[in-house]
């Protein structure tokens, strides 16, 4: 018997099938072979047509059966993550009116600024746990200030998720986690955050039927079967937003854990108990695992400016593998001879209140740097923004015990694991895992056992261990300087 889990990004969909006694691997596969569209008609704006999630869902669907040779009469469930805090908006048909306004779009900022003005910090912080920021809730209010005529035929808002789930079941529902993700969600009142939807002047009603993870969250419908190729009458039991969909699929469940993630962004996403948080710098959300009685919130540190300021030394010096980069800057010093980096090139950086600084090239000396020092001088600064990261997420009361993150290509490096396991002081799990197959797993925590779930990742996927290096006093003297040139940069901004 097996599992399938579906992974929705916003460059491709991913879907994964699992044994459902053991949680192996069986199949991970990615729909389109390219990337997917992203629409962006003004400057700031990102849009996806969420038909074509779905598309892809089933051509991936129907290519996992195939290629793993399996009889799909056998998959018994279905577990979903997805790209965080985008809008999908239906009609009374459940047809979109209009295209997604994702994750990345940032029209609403001003919107949710004005909000957090207006509503107060000491109400958002206790009640919301963040601003209102650029979230679903402020994209929502910009469709009905902008395109009223959109806005006066919705019958339900939903997020990516709560969409496939829709084409999944024929139902429209939605859960806390994700209600959480568009800031919609009330933790000291338990509920949905409906005072912040009449601020805005939007009908409560439009919020759909909240479900449980880890039950029947509804079942596949017979035309669902029929576009997908899935059995008819499986249910989906999970759905989550794709960061605490990484922290379950590396096990990161109990106060004190914590996910990494190192792609083109970077991200920490640390489990805590208390319903707290003081900084506009990191974001709350409901954790997969979260109820009143014994609340898990996860404490999300976004950098924006992380892999992809090595991926630019790839592309623009050299045009070198990330092996041979690596295998060049392994022969620097710690520090670079001076060379500092900074990689915060890719937009507004949250954890600077939102200001843009740009990346830069500091104390670079003709004489003595070479391409390898730039090299090494990148990872550095991607491991030592992340460093800078961890004190924002301890600033946020976060307790760190243990990091786990992906095998992915900034992990991959020694230098840049190295570098922020020696400065955070503690150790970083690599597990070789993803979203898809996270999401497939979750299928089988319909009986609670959050302690055999994570003993098969550890059996299935752990890579290895870095462990904090004993000669940390070069680490520390260079984060130092480091430091010391990103604070000048951001006092002149």
């Amino acid at each position: 018997m097996y599992y399938i889990g579906y992974d929705i990004g916003s460059s491709s969909v991913k879907a994964a099938l699992v044994e459902a006694e053991t949680g192996k691997k069986v199949i991970v596969l990615n729909e389109p072979q390219n990337e997917m569209e992203i629409l962006s008609i003004h400057p700031d704006w990102a849009e996806q047509d969420p038909e074509i999630w779905w598309q892809y869902i089933c051509t991936a669907t129907k290519r996992a059966i195939k290629e793993a040779n399996i009889d799909a009469s056998k998959i018994q469930g279905i577990g979903i993550s997805y790209q965080m805090h985008g809008l999908v908006i239906v009609d009374k048909d459940n047809a979109p009116l209009r295209n997604s306004i994702i994750w990345c779009d940032s029209r609403a900022v001003e919107i949710g600024n004005t909000a957090f003005a207006e509503i107060g910090e000491q109400k958002c912080m206790e009640h919301l746990l963040n601003s209102p920021g650029n979230f679903t809730a402020s994209k929502l209010k910009w469709v009905k200030e902008n395109e009223p005529a959109v806005y006066n035929k919705i019958a339900k808002y939903m997020l990516p998720g709560d969409y496939i789930a829709l084409k999944l079941t024929g139902e429209v529902t939605t859960t806390k986690n994700g209600l959480s993700e568009g800031m919609l969600w009330d933790y000291k009142e338990n509920k949905v955050a409906d005072w912040l939807l009449e601020y805005y002047g939007i009908d409560t009603a439009l919020t759909p039927k909240i479900v449980e993870n880890f039950t029947n969250q509804g079942v596949v419908t017979e035309k669902a079967s029929a576009e997908s190729g899935l059995p008819a009458g499986i249910p989906i039991v999970y759905r989550a937003g794709d960061q605490p969909n990484n922290a379950l699929s590396l096990n990161v469940l109990r106060p004190g854990e914590v996910a990494a993630t190192g792609g083109t962004s970077g991200v920490f996403y640390a489990v805590t108990e208390t319903n707290s948080g003081k900084s506009t710098r990191v974001n709350n959300f409901v954790h997969v695992n979260y109820a009143e009685s014994n609340p898990r919130v996860g404490k999300l540190l976004n950098i924006n400016g992380a892999g992809i300021q090595y991926r630019w030394m790839r592309n623009n010096i050299g045009n070198e593998s990330y092996e041979e980069m690596n295998e060049k800057a392994s022969q620097i010093n710690v520090g670079s001879q001076g060379l500092v980096v900074i990689p915060f090139g890719n937009g507004a950086e949250r954890m600077f209140n939102n200001k843009n600084i740009g990346s830069h090239i500091l104390n670079l000396n003709f004489n003595i740097h070479t391409k390898a020092h730039l090299f090494r001088a990148s990872l550095e600064a991607i491991a030592f923004s992340f460093v800078y990261g961890m004190e924002c997420l301890k600033d946020d009361n976060a307790t760190i015990n243990v990091i786990r993150a992906g095998n992915d290509n900034l992990f991959r490096s020694e230098i840049f694991s190295n570098t922020v396991a020696t400065l955070i002081g503690h150790e970083i799990e690599i597990y070789n895992t993803t979203g898809a197959v996270g999401a497939a797993r979750a299928v089988g925590l319909t009986d609670g056992d959050f302690e055999k779930f994570g003993s098969g990742i550890t059996t299935n996927d752990h890579v290895m261990t870095f462990l904090p290096l004993k000669n940390k006093e070069e680490y520390e003297a260079a984060y130092k300087k480091w430091k010391q040139e990103l604070e000048l940069i951001l006092t002149n901004k």
